[in-house]
């Protein structure tokens, strides 16, 4: 089973939670879905087919390649007979997921909006959940080839070099062979960074932001789209992330966890609570992350 590599708790995974076994399983299937759907993402943002965008009903753009991922996902993650509440399939009634004990949360492209830019800032978000809170999570950033990892109570990697790859089969003892702890020993730097939504920011935004440089008036300003924020947290290549405009819960889940082990924290804001999952309501309150 993963060790404890980073500085995150020591407290490992209780075997009456999720048997070491089932997780290592879990969490292959996990990485081979979301390298898969990378490469169905990448087809299409590199490729010259229509993005084929049209509106949710949330009026949040969806493309494509949205679409596909999601289908990859699907198809991967289905054998494990686990149920799958992902941004892009059927919207669950509350009444019927509210008891689930064990579940997949998925964003199967996050940053849609920059995806369209063409900025290279979109991820692939999956969370697998027990009793509403995150146990294991994945964020693949498909155009650097870089994947995230994290474990609940044992900590978070980051493997560099994964490509995207619509056949990826990757075994388990693969998977520990690449991994780097976080947070990083070369993400020391000497400003303080801040990172923001690059598309969705706002007054209260700003104005927190403002309030900060009373203890950092050297602030540096990260510009950055999708759950992407969350990993350099983890790296500690960013100090502090704010979001006062709308996000759900597959927007966060993943992020959280590998910031998580990776020493860090996500809370509400204002009111500095934690975040909480499968509600009745997937949208979640604004927050601050830290490492």
């Amino acid at each position: 089973m993963i060790d404890n590599k980073s500085n995150a708790s020591n407290n490992p995974i209780p075997t009456s939670v999720i048997d070491p076994h089932i997780m290592e399983y879990l969490i292959v299937r996990q990485l081979n879905a979301a390298v898969r759907a990378g490469a169905a993402i990448m087809k299409i943002y590199k490729g010259d087919t229509d993005y084929d965008i049209s509106l949710k009903s949330d009026l949040t753009p969806i493309t494509i390649a949205d679409r596909l991922a999601h289908n990859t996902i699907k198809s991967e993650l289905g054998e494990t007979r686990i149920p799958i509440l992902s941004e892009e399939g059927r919207q669950m009634r509350y009444d019927e997921r509210c008891n689930w004990e064990l579940f997949w949360l998925v964003d199967p492209l996050d940053g849609t909006v920059e995806f369209i830019k063409g900025n290279n800032e979109f991820t692939v978000n999956i969370a697998l959940m027990q009793n509403n809170r995150c146990v294991s999570a994945i964020i693949f950033v498909p155009y650097h080839n870089k994947m995230y990892i994290a474990v609940r109570g044992r900590g978070a990697w980051v493997m560099n070099g994964v490509a995207p790859d619509e056949g990826a089969d990757y075994s388990y003892a693969q998977i520990e062979e690449k991994m780097e702890a976080l947070p990083l020993a070369d993400a020391a730097h000497k400003h303080y960074r801040v990172a923001v939504s690059r598309s969705h920011q706002t007054e209260e935004t700003h104005s927190h932001i403002d309030g900060l440089k009373a203890d950092h008036p050297d602030i540096e300003i990260i510009e950055q789209g999708s759950s992407y924020k969350f990993c350099l947290l983890a790296e500690g290549t960013v100090d502090y992330y704010i979001r006062t405009t709308q996000t759900s819960e597959w927007d966060t889940a993943a992020g959280e966890l590998i910031l998580a082990e990776a020493g860090g924290s996500t809370l509400s804001y204002p009111e500095g609570e934690p975040l909480l999952y499968n509600k009745e309501s997937l949208y979640n309150p604004w927050f601050v992350a830290r490492r």
